[in-house]
């Protein structure tokens, strides 16, 4: 299994990263020419760094002197360990590397690993983050029977995966840290350890902080696509996910039901990237009220 899911960093999608990243290493000034800012890069399930060594050659090769760390923590099998858990081990190696940047860093950030750096930037009040890449990841959960699922679970499919994942027990697995069914939503907000508070979907005495520690992002952007294969909606990669009838709500549709769900968000600038082969963008961004703050752009390329 370990074999299988190393497979699925596809081509594609390193591709599709590689022309963004001269619009976030960009160069100082010619005297100067080398100071670029750190690149901190966190894999995703089953992963490790490994994963990520053509996309570290790459920016070596196109941008010498750009310090990248390709974080190799909770590797393998130990990236079902809970998300919370990852959390900290993850903040623990990343303050060093911040300390050492005080012009801010890069953060590139795939599949599950979208998930912890965005608990990450919420719980972290002094992180320097300029960019914040998030590459295929479940940002609004999972919701499909997957090969990962199959081996995980072999007697569950995801019409009853929310018997395991929304107990003590299941809350241990990090794939149930973010499993969401949309059928029990009831049952998600409540026994959900990681994603309803995250996403803001249910109140907790931090939910005021996170928020605020999370607008200190400068750049988020967000990378998927139909062709992933896995994250399920493919939309949750753009905060998308289904409504019980499991109809595909876009972010900006879910915001009047939800009103204080993730509208930290649409107080950032926005980058989003095309899905291969798609005409219109995938993420959709309507202008914020004044009374939010900056106006938002959206380059699509």
């Amino acid at each position: 299994m370990l074999r299988l899911w190393g497979q699925r960093l596809p081509a594609a999608w390193v591709l599709l990263l590689l022309p963004f990243l001269p619009l976030l290493l960009l160069a100082a000034p010619a005297p100067h020419r080398a100071s670029y800012k750190p690149v901190i890069v966190v894999h995703g399930l089953f992963d490790s760094s490994y994963s990520f060594r053509h996309l570290l050659e790459y920016i070596n090769e196109t941008h010498p002197g750009t310090v990248v760390t390709v974080l190799d923590l909770f590797d393998g099998r130990e990236s079902l360990r809970p998300l919370w858990e990852q959390v900290q081990g993850f903040r623990e190696a990343v303050v060093p590397i911040m300390a050492k940047a005080p012009q801010g860093v890069h953060l590139i950030c795939y599949s599950q690993g979208g998930l912890v750096c965005r608990a990450l930037l919420s719980v972290m009040d002094d992180h320097n983050v300029d960019s914040f890449i998030s590459l295929s990841s479940p940002q609004m959960g999972q919701y499909g029977d997957t090969d990962y699922l199959k081996w995980l679970f072999p007697t569950s499919m995801r019409s009853n995966l929310y018997r395991i994942c929304y107990s003590p027990w299941g809350q241990e697995f990090s794939i149930c840290n973010y499993w969401h069914d949309p059928h029990h939503d009831d049952l998600y907000l409540n026994a959900s350890s990681f994603l309803a508070l995250i996403n803001g979907e249910r109140d907790h005495p931090n939910a005021t902080v996170w928020r605020k520690n999370f607008l200190r992002v400068g750049h988020l952007v967000l990378i998927g696509g139909p062709d992933d294969g896995v994250i399920t909606p493919w939309q949750s990669s753009f905060f998308g996910f289904y409504d019980a009838n499991e109809t595909v709500l876009e972010m900006e549709e879910q915001l009047p039901a939800r009103p204080t769900h993730q509208s930290e968000l649409l107080l950032l600038r926005l980058v989003c990237l095309k899905p291969p082969r798609r005409k219109k963008p995938a993420c959709r961004v309507q202008r914020q009220s004044e009374s939010w703050g900056p106006g938002l752009s959206c380059a699509l390329s």
